[in-house]
């Protein structure tokens, strides 16, 4: 599914990447061949840890008690765009549904991954994003990319967040 210059992406994991030390997350294009590598901080790269293994904490995190604060105002997330990138920094957008229609809301691309993640909604990545900061892994001759993508994670062990920025 796409909507207006977006494309649908898949969370494919958080890994720790050495030698930075540094956590990333993975994007995958839903219908294609592209991945996004977004460096994040470790508190985020925990709560989408938690969300995908889907841990429960004892008491709200601060990403379930958003999500707590949004159906109490009778609103919910519809989707989380990610837009675009300056100076090396992504930016994204979570849209919400309230009474008032469809709102967007500036958001760093983790919490709005980690959002996503535990309200089951879906992910896009600007397609011109796409084509300006992914990384094409294509399949081998036998129609998968394992191969493919542990060379990548290969790849990600050899650079800092850095090397991606201008």
């Amino acid at each position: 599914m796409a909507h207006d210059g977006y494309l649908e992406v898949e969370l494919m994991g958080v890994r720790v990447e050495m030698p930075s030390n540094q956590p990333i997350m993975l994007l995958k294009e839903k219908e294609g061949i592209r991945y996004l590598p977004l460096w994040i901080g470790a508190v985020e790269a925990t709560a989408i840890a938690f969300a995908q293994q889907d841990m429960k904490s004892p008491r709200p995190l601060t990403h379930e008690l958003l999500l707590s604060i949004m159906e109490q105002l009778h609103g919910h997330l519809e989707r989380v765009d990610v837009t675009s990138i300056e100076d090396g920094i992504f930016y994204a957008q979570l849209v919400l549904v309230t009474n008032q229609g469809e709102v967007a809301i500036s958001s760093r691309p983790s919490d709005a991954i980690a959002l996503a993640i535990r309200a089951n909604k879906p992910i896009f990545v600007a397609s011109n994003l796409l084509s300006e900061a992914g990384i094409e892994i294509p399949d081998d001759e036998n129609g998968n990319r394992e191969d493919e993508v542990e060379k990548f994670r290969e790849f990600l062990d050899q650079i800092n967040p850095e090397d991606f920025l201008g």
